[in-house]
């Protein structure tokens, strides 16, 4: 498969998959066990289930989004668009 008709590149994939490890750590944290009718569970809020854990999961939410956006120096811009770029058409006719 030619490497220009894909998406994202593999800085891309390798952003994608370090946001998706850091959204399953926050899940991780989140987890632990609940409270039944016999007896409370007070672990249910403590602050690594009711700050960090979130935190840690919007962090890797944002830095997924971040992977989604980021676009690699070498990567050109796409021929068939430059053309139709209006400052490219002017320049153009100056010739």
């Amino acid at each position: 498969m030619d490497k220009r008709n894909l998406a994202f590149g593999r800085v891309n994939f390798i952003l994608l998959a370090f946001g998706m490890i850091v959204v399953i750590l926050g899940f991780i944290l989140m987890s632990g066990p609940g409270s039944t009718e016999e007896q409370f569970n007070s672990d249910i809020f403590s602050n690594m289930r009711i700050k960090v854990a979130p935190v840690v999961c919007f962090l890797g939410f944002a830095s997924m989004v971040y992977a989604i956006i980021y676009r690699t120096k070498d990567n050109p811009v796409d021929e068939s668009n430059k053309e139709a770029n209006p400052k490219n058409i002017i320049s153009q006719n100056k010739k």
